[in-house]
């Protein structure tokens, strides 16, 4: 039966012009975010999937033999109306949803799938593409043209499209299964998440926390409706309570809270969870292989499942025993300072960590913040791209966000040549997911002579202005700031024919090289003195502040390893299962994490139910790439030292050979092209400190 919702969207359809359907008024064609409603969504998808089909019905029955053009590059180019929509709609399902949204999600998410099915299980289009496949090494085909069809003719194959028919009906139903399960998750952390909150109402339960804490619950408390002082789960919410906070009370139980998100009630995703992963093993099983792993890293740059766990072992073995040691001196600072437990619990461990970090190096995030103004560093940030790349932002007032936060700018090269719309939503709120994160409403194309540029978005959850005080950074929020703007960078400076290949279209373990190469530059002092500023005094951060900023950069970098590598480990334990695991979710949880626990277990505490990256994110089997990529800039930052941080000539290089080739060809002949050589994880390790760098 139809929903009021669906009637009354589809009555929309017939009476109303859809601004997402319709040709954008705007400059450079942008979104229409003013105009458009949650009723324009259903009608625009629908009309979009039956054009899509139309096309790839156009591409099959096409009389004439299969060539490159007729067949591969009109799929490449079909469903513009399609990509459109969806790219909207899953993006504001993302930064700013709300309950219509996610039940509209329901009913689009099936349709979504049978169109992929309708595509990659189409057996006269699959006879098209591999009589091109067959026929490659005759073609001439340019470098990029082939690795389009290769990865084309691989993507049909890696959808099923060999299978027989009974077994591509089992396929197609698996992945709506999927598809659903993951927006039940979504939707089920967000709400576990908005669920919670820490009311404080006695000025005494607010001892230890720094005056841009309590600002920061007052607002919130404001923003509620409620007296006292508030703090969430989210990130500028919960990081500075647990870290400041001197009530281990409270900071025990926002810490259990945090960390039961999501495991049991109504919003419990733990059985979810055991869901996802069965039905992922069921299709890596029906396309033949063992586990879901192995098919995700065939197609990867480090290869098979056993170089993964090989890499992660690589890092772990000694970052394990240097994290023992800093874990161990912690905890003598912190008995020789007051506390008396036998061990330091994981609601202790970051109040000590900034206690010990604090009389260490005399740094904290009190008194860092001063000079890391949201606006400062967004100039400082863009500035940077300008000195490296020769790129200009100029702030579109006139051209509407999706939220009242977000702000546009147009982005130029050195001769005032539009590159991209970038889009910056910097606040937290109740309808963003946690985290940070870069997107695309439209990636970058050339299709008969028309280039299409990029619309680029950028999205964090940084401190809010108060009523006091302007939006200011911790030096980590900085870094996180820079980390971003890198994949912004991959979209914005993209080039190329085929959008499937470029920007950030590329191996997983390989996109996050131009994200963490750029936190290098929150380290580097020449950078810092153009702009951190003392947002009060006009004071320029001192030499000796910045000296403490570099000396604490490696503090704890063991211990932040290892925790990285824990969630590799544990993404790779819920991959590589071959059967849907007996015991419950936690169980398999500890179990997977047990040999990286450097804190005592909590009980029935766990992260799995709001591992976003690897149960909806696109991260399964994948989650080691960040420490993967964390080796590549390594060795790839290290020329820039060498050289100059901002030497434009290695700038060039980077952009040339990294930013704005994509996929357009393979990734690790384009490090080497960059680099010269192949990367090794001693690099990591010595960059970190874990192992002496050999002289």
């Amino acid at each position: 039966m139809a929903t009021a919702g669906v009637i009354l969207a589809l009555i929309c359809s017939c009476t109303m012009k859809n601004p997402l359907l319709e040709e954008s008024s705007l400059p450079y064609g942008a979104p229409q975010f003013d105009k458009i409603k949650t009723e324009h969504y259903l009608p625009a998808f629908t009309e979009a999937i039956d054009e899509a089909k139309a096309e790839i019905d156009e591409i099959t029955l096409n009389p004439e033999p299969p060539t490159f053009a007729n067949t591969i590059e009109a799929m490449e180019f079909g469903g513009e109306k399609l990509n459109k929509v969806s790219s909207i709609f899953y993006n504001l399902m993302e930064a700013d949803t709300n309950e219509e949204l996610q039940n509209l999600a329901e009913q689009i998410s099936p349709m979504m799938t049978d169109f992929s099915m309708y595509v990659s299980l189409n057996e006269k289009l699959f006879e098209r593409v591999n009589a091109i496949w067959e026929q490659r090494q005759s073609l001439g085909l340019e470098k990029d043209q082939m690795r389009l069809l290769e990865k084309s003719y691989k993507g049909f194959v890696r959808s099923g499209a060999k299978l027989s028919d009974e077994d591509k009906k089992t396929f197609s139903k698996l992945n709506e299964e999927i598809s659903l399960l993951q927006l039940q998750f979504s939707k089920n952390s967000l709400a576990a998440k908005n669920a919670f909150e820490l009311n404080l109402t006695d000025e005494a339960d607010l001892e230890g926390l720094p005056q841009f804490v309590r600002d920061l619950g007052a607002q919130t408390a404001k923003e509620k409706g409620e007296q006292g002082w508030t703090y969430t789960l989210s990130a500028p919410s919960y990081g500075p309570f647990i870290k400041y906070s001197s009530r281990r009370d409270l900071r025990e139980k926002i810490y259990r809270a945090y960390n039961t998100t999501a495991t049991t009630g109504e919003y419990d995703n733990t059985e979810l969870c055991k869901q996802i992963v069965q039905k992922r093993l069921q299709v890596a099983n029906l396309l033949g292989y063992k586990n879901y792993a192995d098919y995700v890293v065939e197609e990867r740059m480090v290869g098979s499942t056993e170089n993964v766990f090989k890499f992660l072992d690589e890092l772990f073995v000694p970052s394990m025993a240097a994290a023992e040691k800093e874990v161990a001196e912690l905890y003598d600072y912190a008995k020789a300072n007051g506390f008396e437990d036998s061990s330091l619990k994981a609601w202790d461990f970051s109040w000590w960590t900034e206690k010990y970090r604090d009389a260490k190096y005399s740094l904290s995030d009190e008194m860092l913040k001063p000079y890391f103004q949201l606006e400062n560093c967004i100039d400082a940030v863009f500035g940077l791209a300008t000195t490296l790349y020769g790129i200009t932002f100029e702030e579109c007032p006139d051209i509407p966000g999706y939220h009242k936060d977000v702000k546009v700018y147009d982005v130029k090269d050195e001769q005032g040549k539009h590159l991209a719309l970038f889009y910056c939503d910097f606040f937290p709120r109740e309808s963003k997911r946690s985290g940070a994160w870069m997107t695309e409403f439209r990636g970058q194309s050339i299709n008969d002579g028309v280039e299409r540029r990029p619309f680029v978005s950028l999205v964090c959850n940084f401190s809010k202005p108060t009523d006091t005080d302007p939006s200011l950074l911790t030096h980590d929020e900085l870094t996180t700031f820079l980390h971003e703007f890198g994949h912004s960078l991959h979209g914005i400076l993209a080039e190329g024919r085929y959008g499937s290949l470029t920007g950030t279209s590329v191996d997983h373990d390989f996109v996050e090289l131009p994200s963490q190469i750029m936190e290098n530059w929150a380290y580097e002092p020449e950078y810092l003195k153009q702009f951190a500023r003392h947002y009060k005094t006009g004071e320029v951060i001192s030499d000796e502040t910045i000296q403490r900023i570099v000396d604490a950069m490696n503090y704890h970098a063991a211990y932040l390893q290892v925790r990285q590598l824990s969630f590799g480990y544990l993404d790779m334990a819920w991959h590589t299962i071959t059967s849907v695991p007996t015991e419950s979710s936690q169980a398999f949880e500890q179990k997977a994490m047990a040999k990286t626990q450097l804190l005592p277990p909590v009980e029935n505490t766990m992260m799995s139910t709001t591992f976003s990256h690897i149960f909806t994110g696109g991260y399964a089997a994948g989650y080691y790439s960040y420490k993967w990529a964390e080796v590549l800039e390594a060795d790839a930052f290290s020329l820039f030292k060498e050289k100059g941080i901002f030497n434009t000539e290695v700038a060039a290089s980077f952009r040339n050979e990294i930013l704005s080739k994509g996929s357009s060809e393979d990734e690790a002949t384009l490090y080497r092209n960059f680099r010269g050589h192949d990367p090794e994880p001693k690099a990591l390790l010595e960059k970190l400190g874990i192992i002496s760098t050999d002289k």
